[in-house]
């Protein structure tokens, strides 16, 4: 390696500045902001010390080389043309990122699997043992960025993203990213605020994220310093006495600011996540440093400081509950910001600038920052009387749109559920189905779907546009749910209303009550387990009625694999139709729970059905079981503290099912299924990195009667091998 190194580290978009900022204070030198990054020049030590300082970069990479690349063919000489036994060994382990395209690179998995096998052809072409592959924590990772016929390789020394600090043992309901925290704190203010002896208050902290990321900067601790792995560790060039004196000269820092005073306060209404803020506090190092207390807004007090800041990243309405009830915990915000911390700064977090208007408090900056892939604003606000501005009324702007809302007429929803009770009540009958979808949204105005449960109704309203007349939305619910009473005969305490939301950044399986009330239900000769009312989904997706049956007609003597296998039903009827075993795979310990009781239930042993508690994603990279029939039915995004990383279905469906295939015996059967509307399924880029495979897809097939929609309630595919 030569004496002086460029290096580029990447960055959310919108805080290359910042970064580009820190890295010259870190001792970078020809720091510049690039597209979601930037790049700085110094020694292997430089890097190092970005690794382990670094509050704003996602990863720090070296780039080995830079080369035209138009194609497969070119791509793969790139990748030979570089020396890797000075990088690893043999007995090392290597993992590949892949980003770009190019014509005959359809899909960035393809990609990664052409530079692989440039590095294993070079190990055997010199007579050595291919390096294994371990997607987790490998040896060594290795970086390829195609743009504009470009590729740039480069080794990736922080090994995963730095925002993973080591400290977060549990996120709250929408955990901030560390690094975005630390971003949005540099940005406020935050380290010349604390420098004059400053306080900094977080009044709905959930999990504690900006208040630990504050206190690790008031504190002088690298933010790298809990971690326990690092890309740099197995690659050959590792300097490990460079690395060994900054590691001390960092628990020297912290030593030596261990006594230093810090004013640094979060609160929060839930005492969970109180809870889980001081472990993560203490899993940080700042144990009994930083203050954590329950407390509802409009209980808040002002700690005994001179002055600080207030930093806050409110609930934004796309996930997290009803816009109509956040216009007002906005306002409600704004008042007590008035009030209690006037002459203060506060930073507010938000992902509707209609939201943060309501604040009633004009901003002096704002700025556009991604939480993920949401475009957010970042509001600063230096909190003084002549800053309030009358903040817009909500109902007179859904009242000035309300022309948009069609007026129903007398009966309309009425008229609408008994034509469905005569048409889909007397088949589910006829069927002898009990459970199954009466109403889907049928009359746009009556936005809710219907499910029937035996003698149970379980109605789940779809939340309204923000611009629809919150009175008038309300109206109609009430509307509905006294017709269903009426027409259905049932009575109000087995009718049970949830609302739906859009699901971003989270799972659909988040828990809304504690009744634990739990049905038995019979479907096609199968008992199943029920929940109507502590879990949005209730434990049985309705549409799949046909796709379970179908797995039961194919089950017979074969190895079943059920995949995100959610409470088990795929399972109990692969079990019922006579496969010779089956595994059920799902990271959640409740839903594996659920499916272990719907097994006994039907009176299946536990000793041929196995359930496994793991991450999906790891498990198939780790897993080298053979079956010959396997369900996999991902969700359409997941963010859980417990997955590896984010998956989002339609970006990354391609390296999931050519992992999954791996797992499928000569002559057997992968049904994927995915409820993602518009979701394409990329045949191409399938076939292209698994010859051999036959695709059908059967989304009609099992589609049920009362699930004959538009668009479908979910897509299918039946996919062989040869």
């Amino acid at each position: 390696m030569p004496d002086v190194i460029t290096f580029f580290a990447t960055a959310p978009k919108g805080l290359e500045g910042l970064l580009a900022d820190e890295l010259r204070e870190l001792g970078g030198k020809d720091c510049g902001e690039r597209r979601a990054g930037a790049v700085f020049s110094g020694t292997l030590e430089t890097a190092y010390r970005a690794c382990l300082w670094s509050r704003i970069a996602n990863r720090i990479l070296l780039p080995l080389a830079t080369v035209p690349v138009t194609n497969a063919a070119e791509l793969y000489a790139a990748v030979q043309g570089i020396r890797w036994t000075d990088h690893l060994g043999p007995e090392d382990t290597l993992a590949v990122d892949f980003s770009g395209r190019v014509p005959d690179i359809v899909h960035t998995h393809y990609g990664a699997l052409k530079v692989k096998d440039a590095i294993v052809d070079q190990f055997r072409a010199q007579g050595l043992a291919r390096p294994s592959i371990d997607t987790v924590q490998p040896s060594l990772r290795i970086n390829v960025y195609l743009h504009r016929d470009q590729a740039v390789i480069s080794l990736d020394l922080s090994g995963e993203s730095l925002h993973r600090r080591g400290y977060r043992e549990a996120g709250g309901r929408a955990p901030l990213k560390e690094n975005l925290a630390a971003a949005i704190l540099r940005r406020a203010g935050w380290p010349a605020i604390f420098a004059a002896g400053g306080a900094c208050v977080d009044p709905m902290c959930g999990s504690g994220t900006f208040i630990i990321e504050a206190g690790m900067m008031a504190g002088d601790i690298a933010p790298g310093l809990h971690r326990t792995y690092w890309g740099f560790s197995g690659w050959r060039g590792h300097d490990r006495d460079a690395w060994n004196r900054i590691l001390d000269e960092a628990k020297e820092r912290r030593q030596a600011a261990k006594d230093r005073p810090l004013h640094i306060h979060g609160y929060d209404a839930d005492p969970a996540s109180i809870k889980t803020a001081r472990e993560n506090a203490r899993l940080a190092g700042l144990a009994g440093r930083i203050e954590f207390s329950v407390c509802v807004l409009r209980n808040l007090r002002r700690p005994p400081d001179a002055g600080g800041l207030v930093v806050v990243n409110p609930p934004y309405g796309e996930r997290l509950g009803d816009a109509r009830v956040l216009v007002d915990l906005y306002r409600e915000l704004g008042q007590k910001l008035l009030q209690e911390f006037s002459g203060w700064q506060a930073a507010v977090l938000t992902g509707d600038p209609e939201l943060g208007k309501t604040l009633g408090l004009r901003a002096r900056k704002y700025t556009t920052v991604y939480n993920g892939a949401l475009e957010c604003r970042l509001l600063l606000i230096d909190i003084a009387p002549e800053q309030v501005r009358e903040p817009p009324d909500p109902v007179k702007r859904a009242l000035q749109n309300s022309a948009r809302i069609i007026e129903s007429s007398g009966g309309m929803f009425e008229n609408r559920l008994r034509k469905n009770l005569r048409a889909i009540g007397k088949w589910a009958t006829r069927e002898g189905i009990s459970c199954y979808r009466l109403y889907d949204a049928d009359i746009p105005e009556y936005a809710a779907a219907v499910d029937i449960y035996g003698n149970w109704v379980h109605v789940q309203e779809y939340a309204p546009p923000r611009d629809v007349d919150a009175k008038a939305a309300s109206g109609r619910l009430r509307e509905m749910l006294a017709v269903l009473a009426l027409v259905l005969e049932c009575p109000h305490d087995r009718l049970v209303l949830k609302r739906r939301e859009r699901q971003k950044g989270g799972t659909q399986y988040g828990k809304v009550d504690d009744a634990a009330d739990f049905l038995t239900v019979e479907e096609q000769g199968v008992k199943l387990l029920v929940n109507l009312k502590d879990y949005l989904d209730t434990g049985l997706f309705l549409d799949h009625r046909p796709t379970r049956a179908l797995i039961r007609e194919t089950a017979r003597d074969r190895r079943f694999l059920n995949l995100f296998a959610y409470t088990g039903a795929a399972t109990i009827y692969a079990a019922l139709g006579g496969a010779r075993s089956t595994t059920s795979v799902d990271l959640s310990r409740t839903y594996l729970d659920w499916a272990g009781r719907n097994l006994g239930l039907n009176h299946l042993s536990p000793r041929n059905n196995e359930l496994i508690q793991a991450d999906c994603l790891e498990w198939i990279a780790r897993s080298r079981g053979q079956y010959d029939l396997i369900f996999l039915d991902p969700p359409t995004f997941s963010r859980s503290k417990r997955m590896a990383d984010n998956f989002d279905v339609q970006r990354d469906h391609v390296e999931l099912l050519h992992k999954t295939l791996r797992l499928l015996n000569p002559g057997g059967t992968l049904l994927f299924s995915t409820n993602r509307h518009g979701f394409k399924l990329d045949t191409e880029a399938l076939k292209q990195i698994a010859p051999g495979i036959q695709i059908e897809d059967i989304t009609r097939a099992t589609l049920p009667r009362d699930f004959q929609r538009m668009p479908p309630a979910h897509k299918c595919w039946r996919i062989s091998r040869e």
